[in-house]
């Protein structure tokens, strides 16, 4: 007997999207909100560990809200919009400019490249920002493929940055030195 969470029917490689559609597992709209359902998993991570600020983990709890949301609004192709779809949205991104802001003006300026390093929290924070890179290059895939909400691409650009910014945050704040790459 299997779980009342399997459908079956995914079995054969299909999937539905909100609005009835059904698409191959392996298109780039599922490798999108796949990806940012990865990243959402990666930050969960995050916020088990002791070294991030509550601010911090306050900031990253919203993320993840906007990461599912964005999930949700990737599932929900543009022209099958439907009301319990709530998307991406330009104050989304501002919130997260701000916050990026906010760190920036109390971390020293970089005067070199840092390798992703730290405290184990702030390596985390690297590696999220490794994987909503790649959430936005799939993002990229698909909008030249068909329309997508373009707030969920311009979202995850700056989500990147600010999880370079929380990386660092989190290890200055861990009294962990970064460390800076030297070209040989």
């Amino acid at each position: 007997m299997r779980p009342t969470l399997s459908t079956t029917g995914g079995d054969r490689g299909k999937t539905s999207l909100f609005g009835g559609d059904k698409v191959s597992k392996a298109s780039y709209r599922l490798h999108a909100y796949g990806t940012v359902d990865e990243l959402n998993a990666v930050l969960g991570l995050i916020l088990a560990e002791r070294d991030v600020p509550e601010e911090l983990k306050e900031q990253l709890h919203e993320v993840q809200k906007d990461l599912f949301c964005m999930g949700a609004d990737l599932a929900t192709p543009l022209n099958k919009s439907s009301e319990r779809v709530v998307r991406i949205a330009e104050s989304d991104t501002e919130r997260i400019e701000q916050w990026g802001s906010v760190l920036e003006g109390d971390l020293p300026a970089l005067q070199k490249f840092v390798l992703p390093s730290g405290c184990r929290a702030g390596a985390l924070l690297h590696q999220a920002r490794t994987i909503c890179r790649r959430a936005e290059r799939w993002l990229v895939h698909l909008a030249e493929e068909e329309p997508i909400n373009d707030q969920s691409l311009i979202y995850l650009n700056r989500l990147s940055d600010y999880f370079f910014l929380v990386s660092r945050a989190v290890n200055k704040a861990a009294g962990t030195e970064e460390k800076e790459w030297l070209p040989e």
